[in-house]
Protein backbone atom coordinates (compact mmCIF):
# COMPACT_ATOMS: atom_id res chain seq x y z
CA UNK A 1 0.00 0.00 0.00
CA UNK A 2 1.49 3.19 -0.57
CA UNK A 3 1.63 5.66 2.43
CA UNK A 4 -0.65 7.94 0.67
CA UNK A 5 -3.21 5.09 0.65
CA UNK A 6 -2.83 3.97 4.30
CA UNK A 7 -6.22 5.98 5.17
CA UNK A 8 -8.29 3.47 2.64
CA UNK A 9 -10.56 1.49 4.61
CA UNK A 10 -11.26 -2.08 3.44
CA UNK A 11 -14.09 -2.27 0.84
CA UNK A 12 -17.69 -2.63 2.63
CA UNK A 13 -16.25 -1.40 6.32
CA UNK A 14 -17.31 2.14 7.08
CA UNK A 15 -16.30 4.56 9.52
CA UNK A 16 -19.47 6.53 11.17
CA UNK A 17 -18.87 10.35 11.87
CA UNK A 18 -20.32 13.68 13.37
CA UNK A 19 -22.93 14.48 13.31
CA UNK A 20 -23.84 11.10 11.89
CA UNK A 21 -22.23 9.25 14.84
CA UNK A 22 -24.46 10.97 17.37
CA UNK A 23 -27.43 10.37 15.42
CA UNK A 24 -27.09 6.74 15.33
CA UNK A 25 -26.54 6.64 19.19
CA UNK A 26 -29.48 8.41 20.07
CA UNK A 27 -31.24 5.98 17.22
CA UNK A 28 -29.99 3.26 19.44
CA UNK A 29 -30.59 4.52 22.54
CA UNK A 30 -34.10 5.26 21.61
CA UNK A 31 -34.45 1.68 20.34
CA UNK A 32 -32.85 -0.36 23.46
CA UNK A 33 -35.59 1.64 25.60
CA UNK A 34 -38.48 0.55 24.03
CA UNK A 35 -37.27 -2.91 24.25
CA UNK A 36 -37.09 -2.32 28.01
CA UNK A 37 -40.32 -1.07 27.99
CA UNK A 38 -41.56 -3.87 26.47
CA UNK A 39 -40.17 -6.65 28.94
CA UNK A 40 -36.62 -6.85 27.01
CA UNK A 41 -33.23 -7.24 29.14
CA UNK A 42 -30.43 -6.10 27.01
CA UNK A 43 -27.34 -8.41 26.90
CA UNK A 44 -24.24 -7.60 25.27
CA UNK A 45 -22.25 -11.11 23.94
CA UNK A 46 -18.63 -11.35 23.08
CA UNK A 47 -17.25 -10.07 19.56
CA UNK A 48 -15.59 -13.85 19.06
CA UNK A 49 -15.84 -16.91 20.30
CA UNK A 50 -14.81 -20.48 19.27
CA UNK A 51 -15.98 -21.38 15.71
CA UNK A 52 -18.18 -24.54 16.93
CA UNK A 53 -20.46 -22.59 19.17
CA UNK A 54 -20.64 -19.80 16.90
CA UNK A 55 -22.03 -21.43 13.94
CA UNK A 56 -23.62 -24.38 15.76
CA UNK A 57 -27.14 -25.06 13.51
CA UNK A 58 -26.96 -21.90 11.29
CA UNK A 59 -25.99 -23.90 8.02
CA UNK A 60 -23.36 -23.17 5.60
CA UNK A 61 -24.72 -19.17 4.46
CA UNK A 62 -23.40 -18.01 8.09
CA UNK A 63 -20.22 -20.00 7.54
CA UNK A 64 -19.19 -18.10 4.62
CA UNK A 65 -19.95 -14.92 5.89
CA UNK A 66 -17.74 -15.36 9.03
CA UNK A 67 -14.04 -14.27 9.45
CA UNK A 68 -12.07 -17.50 11.32
CA UNK A 69 -8.29 -17.11 12.86
CA UNK A 70 -6.53 -19.33 15.22
CA UNK A 71 -6.35 -18.30 18.57
CA UNK A 72 -2.89 -18.50 19.78
CA UNK A 73 -3.71 -19.75 23.06
CA UNK A 74 -5.60 -22.88 22.61
CA UNK A 75 -4.73 -23.88 19.20
CA UNK A 76 -8.40 -23.95 18.74
CA UNK A 77 -10.38 -21.97 15.38
CA UNK A 78 -12.32 -18.96 16.52
CA UNK A 79 -14.85 -16.87 14.44
CA UNK A 80 -15.48 -12.84 14.59
CA UNK A 81 -19.46 -13.00 15.01
CA UNK A 82 -21.44 -11.96 11.38
CA UNK A 83 -24.70 -12.63 13.39
CA UNK A 84 -25.44 -12.49 17.37
CA UNK A 85 -28.83 -14.00 17.45
CA UNK A 86 -26.94 -17.50 18.30
CA UNK A 87 -24.82 -16.16 20.67
CA UNK A 88 -27.85 -15.02 22.63
CA UNK A 89 -29.62 -18.08 22.22
CA UNK A 90 -26.46 -19.20 23.75
CA UNK A 91 -26.53 -16.99 26.67
CA UNK A 92 -30.25 -17.74 27.10
CA UNK A 93 -29.50 -21.75 26.92
CA UNK A 94 -26.58 -22.03 29.15
CA UNK A 95 -26.07 -18.69 31.21
CA UNK A 96 -29.15 -17.90 32.56
CA UNK A 97 -31.10 -21.30 32.70
CA UNK A 98 -34.52 -19.47 33.54
CA UNK A 99 -37.55 -20.86 33.31
CA UNK A 100 -40.75 -19.47 31.44
CA UNK A 101 -40.34 -17.39 29.38
CA UNK A 102 -36.74 -14.84 28.59
CA UNK A 103 -36.90 -11.76 27.06
CA UNK A 104 -33.34 -10.48 25.23
CA UNK A 105 -32.22 -7.47 22.99
CA UNK A 106 -28.72 -6.68 22.15
CA UNK A 107 -27.14 -4.48 20.05
CA UNK A 108 -23.18 -4.25 18.56
CA UNK A 109 -21.31 -4.28 15.30
CA UNK A 110 -20.84 -7.43 13.09
CA UNK A 111 -18.59 -8.26 10.57
CA UNK A 112 -19.23 -9.96 7.34
CA UNK A 113 -16.76 -11.48 4.70
CA UNK A 114 -18.74 -10.22 1.99
CA UNK A 115 -21.52 -7.35 1.48
CA UNK A 116 -25.35 -8.87 1.73
CA UNK A 117 -28.70 -7.70 2.42
CA UNK A 118 -27.88 -4.54 4.39
CA UNK A 119 -26.86 -1.99 1.90
CA UNK A 120 -23.39 -3.84 0.93
CA UNK A 121 -22.01 -3.24 4.51
CA UNK A 122 -19.71 -5.50 5.53
CA UNK A 123 -19.61 -3.86 9.19
CA UNK A 124 -23.05 -3.54 9.96
CA UNK A 125 -24.64 -2.69 13.34
CA UNK A 126 -26.98 -5.60 14.31
CA UNK A 127 -29.60 -4.79 16.40
CA UNK A 128 -32.20 -7.01 17.94
CA UNK A 129 -34.46 -8.68 20.12
CA UNK A 130 -35.39 -12.66 20.61
CA UNK A 131 -38.40 -14.39 22.93
CA UNK A 132 -37.43 -17.67 24.28
CA UNK A 133 -39.60 -20.40 26.10
CA UNK A 134 -43.18 -19.78 24.51
CA UNK A 135 -43.89 -21.94 20.97
CA UNK A 136 -47.34 -20.15 20.30
CA UNK A 137 -48.15 -18.02 18.16
CA UNK A 138 -48.46 -15.03 20.80
CA UNK A 139 -45.01 -15.04 20.89
CA UNK A 140 -44.32 -14.51 17.31
CA UNK A 141 -46.93 -11.59 17.22
CA UNK A 142 -45.27 -10.21 20.10
CA UNK A 143 -41.85 -10.20 18.16
CA UNK A 144 -43.24 -9.18 14.91
CA UNK A 145 -45.39 -6.21 16.45
CA UNK A 146 -42.01 -5.15 18.13
CA UNK A 147 -39.94 -5.36 14.44
CA UNK A 148 -42.69 -2.99 13.65
CA UNK A 149 -42.92 -0.34 16.31
CA UNK A 150 -38.93 -0.48 15.97
CA UNK A 151 -39.26 0.89 12.37
CA UNK A 152 -41.72 3.54 13.08
CA UNK A 153 -39.54 4.37 15.82
CA UNK A 154 -37.11 5.26 13.08
CA UNK A 155 -39.02 6.97 11.14
CA UNK A 156 -39.91 4.60 8.47
CA UNK A 157 -43.29 4.65 6.10
CA UNK A 158 -44.50 2.43 3.29
CA UNK A 159 -43.99 -0.54 5.50
CA UNK A 160 -44.50 -4.12 3.35
CA UNK A 161 -44.14 -7.55 5.37
CA UNK A 162 -43.65 -10.18 3.63
CA UNK A 163 -44.70 -13.70 5.68
CA UNK A 164 -43.44 -17.31 4.90
CA UNK A 165 -43.63 -20.28 6.97
CA UNK A 166 -40.31 -23.14 6.34
CA UNK A 167 -42.34 -25.54 8.23
CA UNK A 168 -44.85 -26.24 4.90
CA UNK A 169 -42.09 -26.97 2.82
CA UNK A 170 -40.47 -28.98 5.32
CA UNK A 171 -43.72 -30.76 5.69
CA UNK A 172 -44.34 -31.19 1.97
CA UNK A 173 -40.54 -32.51 1.47
CA UNK A 174 -40.90 -34.78 4.40
CA UNK A 175 -44.42 -36.54 2.85
CA UNK A 176 -42.70 -36.98 -0.70
CA UNK A 177 -39.99 -38.80 1.08
CA UNK A 178 -37.18 -36.31 -0.80
CA UNK A 179 -34.00 -37.62 0.40
CA UNK A 180 -31.52 -34.46 1.69
CA UNK A 181 -29.68 -33.58 -1.21
CA UNK A 182 -32.91 -33.65 -3.26
CA UNK A 183 -34.69 -31.15 -0.78
CA UNK A 184 -31.91 -28.85 -1.16
CA UNK A 185 -31.57 -29.01 -4.66
CA UNK A 186 -35.51 -28.25 -4.69
CA UNK A 187 -34.94 -25.41 -2.16
CA UNK A 188 -32.35 -23.73 -4.21
CA UNK A 189 -35.14 -23.71 -7.41
CA UNK A 190 -37.98 -22.89 -5.22
CA UNK A 191 -35.50 -19.93 -3.93
CA UNK A 192 -35.25 -18.47 -7.45
CA UNK A 193 -39.28 -19.54 -8.30
CA UNK A 194 -38.10 -21.53 -11.62
CA UNK A 195 -41.19 -23.60 -12.41
CA UNK A 196 -39.86 -25.39 -15.36
CA UNK A 197 -36.74 -26.45 -13.27
CA UNK A 198 -38.79 -27.55 -10.51
CA UNK A 199 -41.08 -29.45 -12.53
CA UNK A 200 -38.04 -31.39 -14.34
CA UNK A 201 -37.10 -32.10 -11.04
CA UNK A 202 -40.19 -33.76 -9.72
CA UNK A 203 -40.47 -35.69 -13.12
CA UNK A 204 -37.17 -36.89 -12.55
CA UNK A 205 -37.56 -37.96 -9.54
CA UNK A 206 -41.01 -39.74 -10.11
CA UNK A 207 -42.56 -38.84 -7.11
CA UNK A 208 -46.38 -39.21 -7.01
CA UNK A 209 -48.64 -36.81 -9.00
CA UNK A 210 -50.61 -35.62 -5.32
CA UNK A 211 -47.02 -34.35 -3.94
CA UNK A 212 -45.30 -33.50 -6.80
CA UNK A 213 -48.03 -31.09 -7.42
CA UNK A 214 -48.41 -29.71 -3.82
CA UNK A 215 -44.63 -28.93 -3.97
CA UNK A 216 -44.95 -27.24 -7.39
CA UNK A 217 -47.58 -25.14 -6.10
CA UNK A 218 -45.51 -23.30 -3.78
CA UNK A 219 -43.73 -21.18 -6.44
CA UNK A 220 -46.79 -19.75 -7.26
CA UNK A 221 -48.69 -19.09 -3.59
CA UNK A 222 -47.68 -15.71 -3.34
CA UNK A 223 -49.31 -12.62 -2.89
CA UNK A 224 -51.91 -10.77 -0.35
CA UNK A 225 -54.60 -12.29 1.60
CA UNK A 226 -55.73 -14.51 -1.70
CA UNK A 227 -52.78 -16.77 -1.34
CA UNK A 228 -53.54 -17.91 1.65
CA UNK A 229 -57.21 -18.64 0.42
CA UNK A 230 -55.32 -20.57 -2.91
CA UNK A 231 -53.05 -22.67 -0.46
CA UNK A 232 -55.92 -23.92 0.93
CA UNK A 233 -57.06 -25.04 -1.66
CA UNK A 234 -54.01 -26.67 -3.17
CA UNK A 235 -52.67 -27.74 0.07
CA UNK A 236 -55.61 -29.35 1.27
CA UNK A 237 -54.32 -32.92 0.91
CA UNK A 238 -50.83 -31.94 2.41
CA UNK A 239 -52.21 -32.93 6.63
CA UNK A 240 -53.01 -31.94 9.72
CA UNK A 241 -49.78 -30.10 10.53
CA UNK A 242 -49.22 -28.45 7.31
CA UNK A 243 -53.00 -26.84 7.84
CA UNK A 244 -51.45 -25.97 11.27
CA UNK A 245 -49.09 -23.83 9.95
CA UNK A 246 -51.49 -22.16 7.41
CA UNK A 247 -53.76 -21.44 10.02
CA UNK A 248 -50.60 -19.76 12.10
CA UNK A 249 -50.48 -17.26 8.80
CA UNK A 250 -53.94 -16.81 8.73
CA UNK A 251 -54.26 -16.08 13.08
CA UNK A 252 -51.14 -13.61 12.14
CA UNK A 253 -52.50 -11.95 9.24
CA UNK A 254 -55.73 -11.26 11.25
CA UNK A 255 -54.04 -9.44 13.98
CA UNK A 256 -51.13 -7.31 12.24
CA UNK A 257 -54.08 -5.87 9.93
CA UNK A 258 -56.10 -4.98 13.33
CA UNK A 259 -53.18 -3.90 15.06
CA UNK A 260 -51.04 -1.93 12.20
CA UNK A 261 -53.86 -1.32 9.09
CA UNK A 262 -51.10 0.47 6.92
CA UNK A 263 -49.07 -2.26 6.77
CA UNK A 264 -49.31 -4.19 3.98
CA UNK A 265 -49.15 -8.08 4.15
CA UNK A 266 -47.37 -10.01 1.34
CA UNK A 267 -47.01 -13.74 1.73
CA UNK A 268 -45.15 -16.01 0.08
CA UNK A 269 -44.96 -20.04 1.02
CA UNK A 270 -41.77 -20.49 -1.31
CA UNK A 271 -39.71 -17.79 0.41
CA UNK A 272 -37.67 -19.78 2.90
CA UNK A 273 -34.72 -17.81 3.96
CA UNK A 274 -32.95 -19.04 6.51
CA UNK A 275 -34.13 -22.74 5.69
CA UNK A 276 -30.89 -23.73 7.18
CA UNK A 277 -31.63 -22.15 11.23
CA UNK A 278 -35.54 -21.60 11.16
CA UNK A 279 -38.07 -23.74 12.21
CA UNK A 280 -40.84 -22.29 11.24
CA UNK A 281 -42.90 -18.81 10.34
CA UNK A 282 -40.07 -16.22 8.40
CA UNK A 283 -40.90 -12.71 8.28
CA UNK A 284 -38.99 -9.55 6.57
CA UNK A 285 -39.89 -5.94 6.66
CA UNK A 286 -39.66 -4.09 3.25
CA UNK A 287 -40.31 -0.65 1.50
CA UNK A 288 -41.30 0.75 -2.01
CA UNK A 289 -37.37 1.78 -3.40
CA UNK A 290 -35.57 -0.37 -1.42
CA UNK A 291 -34.56 -3.35 -2.84
CA UNK A 292 -33.24 -5.51 0.72
CA UNK A 293 -35.45 -6.18 3.27
CA UNK A 294 -34.99 -3.30 6.28
CA UNK A 295 -35.52 -6.19 8.88
CA UNK A 296 -35.80 -9.28 9.56
CA UNK A 297 -37.10 -12.47 11.52
CA UNK A 298 -38.86 -15.70 12.32
CA UNK A 299 -38.59 -18.80 14.53
CA UNK A 300 -35.80 -20.93 15.27
CA UNK A 301 -37.09 -23.69 17.77
CA UNK A 302 -34.51 -26.17 19.80
CA UNK A 303 -31.27 -24.23 18.62
CA UNK A 304 -30.18 -24.15 22.37
CA UNK A 305 -30.51 -27.80 22.56
CA UNK A 306 -26.70 -28.11 21.61
CA UNK A 307 -25.75 -25.91 24.63
CA UNK A 308 -27.61 -27.99 27.07
CA UNK A 309 -31.15 -26.74 26.74
CA UNK A 310 -33.77 -26.34 23.72
CA UNK A 311 -36.14 -24.22 24.20
CA UNK A 312 -38.73 -22.43 21.78
CA UNK A 313 -37.06 -19.27 19.81
CA UNK A 314 -38.61 -16.50 18.53
CA UNK A 315 -36.91 -12.67 17.42
CA UNK A 316 -36.02 -10.55 14.65
CA UNK A 317 -32.36 -8.19 13.35
CA UNK A 318 -32.06 -4.89 11.84
CA UNK A 319 -28.85 -3.13 10.77
CA UNK A 320 -29.09 0.39 12.94
CA UNK A 321 -27.12 2.16 10.01
CA UNK A 322 -29.66 0.80 7.28
CA UNK A 323 -32.51 2.31 9.32
CA UNK A 324 -30.73 5.58 10.55
CA UNK A 325 -30.33 6.06 6.30
CA UNK A 326 -33.73 5.29 5.34
CA UNK A 327 -35.56 6.75 8.30
CA UNK A 328 -36.35 10.55 9.53
CA UNK A 329 -34.16 10.87 11.84
CA UNK A 330 -31.98 13.66 11.07
CA UNK A 331 -28.00 12.76 10.83
CA UNK A 332 -27.58 15.74 9.23
CA UNK A 333 -27.52 18.14 11.77
CA UNK A 334 -24.75 19.08 14.56
CA UNK A 335 -25.86 19.21 17.96
CA UNK A 336 -25.79 22.81 18.80
CA UNK A 337 -23.65 23.86 21.86
CA UNK A 338 -22.69 26.82 24.42
CA UNK A 339 -19.54 28.23 23.45
CA UNK A 340 -17.56 29.83 26.92
CA UNK A 341 -14.74 31.97 26.71
CA UNK A 342 -10.85 31.64 28.02
CA UNK A 343 -11.11 33.05 31.40
CA UNK A 344 -9.50 31.97 34.67
CA UNK A 345 -12.77 33.13 36.70
CA UNK A 346 -13.93 29.85 39.25
CA UNK A 347 -17.20 31.46 38.75
CA UNK A 348 -16.91 30.29 34.84
CA UNK A 349 -16.08 27.31 35.44
CA UNK A 350 -19.28 26.33 38.02
CA UNK A 351 -21.62 28.30 35.55
CA UNK A 352 -19.70 25.49 32.36
CA UNK A 353 -20.20 22.59 35.58
CA UNK A 354 -23.87 23.36 36.22
CA UNK A 355 -24.98 23.79 32.45
CA UNK A 356 -23.21 20.24 31.77
CA UNK A 357 -25.10 18.61 34.88
CA UNK A 358 -28.20 20.04 32.94
CA UNK A 359 -27.35 18.13 29.57
CA UNK A 360 -26.49 21.31 27.84
CA UNK A 361 -23.46 20.50 25.11
CA UNK A 362 -20.69 23.35 26.71
CA UNK A 363 -17.45 23.93 24.24
CA UNK A 364 -14.67 25.92 26.45
CA UNK A 365 -12.24 28.26 24.44
CA UNK A 366 -8.75 26.91 24.18
CA UNK A 367 -5.59 28.73 24.00
CA UNK A 368 -4.31 29.98 20.85
CA UNK A 369 -7.86 28.74 19.58
CA UNK A 370 -8.52 30.70 16.21
CA UNK A 371 -12.25 29.03 15.28
CA UNK A 372 -15.14 30.90 16.40
CA UNK A 373 -17.48 29.95 18.03
CA UNK A 374 -20.41 29.37 14.90
CA UNK A 375 -17.62 27.00 13.39
CA UNK A 376 -17.87 24.96 16.57
CA UNK A 377 -21.09 24.17 16.18
CA UNK A 378 -22.22 26.98 19.11
CA UNK A 379 -25.37 29.15 18.20
CA UNK A 380 -24.47 30.82 21.92
CA UNK A 381 -22.56 32.10 24.32
CA UNK A 382 -21.57 32.30 28.36
CA UNK A 383 -21.56 36.39 29.07
CA UNK A 384 -20.45 38.04 32.45
CA UNK A 385 -22.81 40.09 33.57
CA UNK A 386 -22.22 42.22 36.80
CA UNK A 387 -20.01 39.08 38.06
CA UNK A 388 -22.38 36.78 36.65
CA UNK A 389 -22.18 34.40 34.11
CA UNK A 390 -25.47 33.92 31.72
CA UNK A 391 -26.27 32.20 28.21
CA UNK A 392 -27.00 34.86 25.04
CA UNK A 393 -27.98 33.34 21.82
CA UNK A 394 -24.05 34.90 19.65
CA UNK A 395 -25.61 37.44 17.74
CA UNK A 396 -26.60 39.36 20.84
CA UNK A 397 -22.92 38.76 22.15
CA UNK A 398 -20.92 41.28 20.01
CA UNK A 399 -22.17 44.68 21.63
CA UNK A 400 -22.35 43.04 25.36
CA UNK A 401 -20.13 44.57 28.04
CA UNK A 402 -18.11 41.22 29.28
CA UNK A 403 -16.28 43.34 31.78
Amino acid sequence: MNPQDRWLLPEGVEEVLPPRAAALDRLRSELLDLYRCWGYDLVYPASIEFLESLLIGTGNDLDLMTFKLTDQLSGRLMGVRADMSTQVARIDAHQLRKEGPVRLCYSGTVLHTRGDDFGGSRSPMQIGAELYGHAGVESDLEVISLMLESLVLAGIDGLHLDLGHVGIYRGLARNAKLSVDQEATLFDALQRKAEPEIKALLDAWSLDAEEARMLISLARLDGGAEALVEADRLLGAAGSQIQEHLATLRRLAAELEHRYPDVSLHFDLAELRGYHYHTGLVFGAYIPGYGDVVARGGRYDNIGAVFGRGRPATGFSADLKTLLVLGRHDSGVAPIAIFAPRSDDGSLTAAVDGLRARGERVIRELPGQTAQPEALGCDRCLVQHAGDWVVEPIAQTESTDTS
